[in-house]
């Protein structure tokens, strides 16, 4: 049985562990735009056309490339500023770039710890944020 003095692991309350709240967390289309890099350089310094990346590889690059909301680098570095610049972590921030609520209620269910008491984040805040987020969506 865990010690009294450990706390229980919980998303909600972003109480995710302290290795990951240290980590830099990566939205997919983030993830992508680095797998398409990788691929780009993969295929430029081989000499031999046949050769062929991990499955593994391919896999997750056409998983990301699936998910991502995003296709523009500028506008993922648009998303991650917005995210930023309204005090949410990695995690967060992460969700909410990969989901891309809708509505403030929407994201508050997908990010619970956006109700938390004396955050920055107050419904207004919130709404704003989406709204920035729909106008890059809407102009990509």
């Amino acid at each position: 049985m865990a010690s009294t003095s450990e706390e229980e692991e919980n998303a909600a309350e972003l109480k995710i562990g302290e290795e990951f709240l240290k980590a830099k967390c990566l939205m997919h289309s983030e993830v992508s735009l680095v797998l398409e890099r990788r691929l780009e350089q993969l295929r430029q310094t081989t000499d031999d056309p046949s050769s062929q990346v991990s499955q593994v590889f391919e896999r997750s690059l056409q998983y990301v490339k699936q998910f991502s909301r995003y296709k523009n680098p500028d506008a993922v570095k648009q998303v991650r500023d917005v995210l930023s610049r309204n005090g949410l972590g990695e995690f967060e921030l992460c969700v909410i770039g990969n989901l891309c609520p809708e509505t403030v209620e929407e994201a508050k269910a997908m990010v619970p710890s956006l109700k938390t008491k004396g955050r920055a984040c107050d419904d207004e805040r919130i709404e704003k944020m989406l709204n920035d987020l729909a106008m890059i969506r809407k102009f990509e």
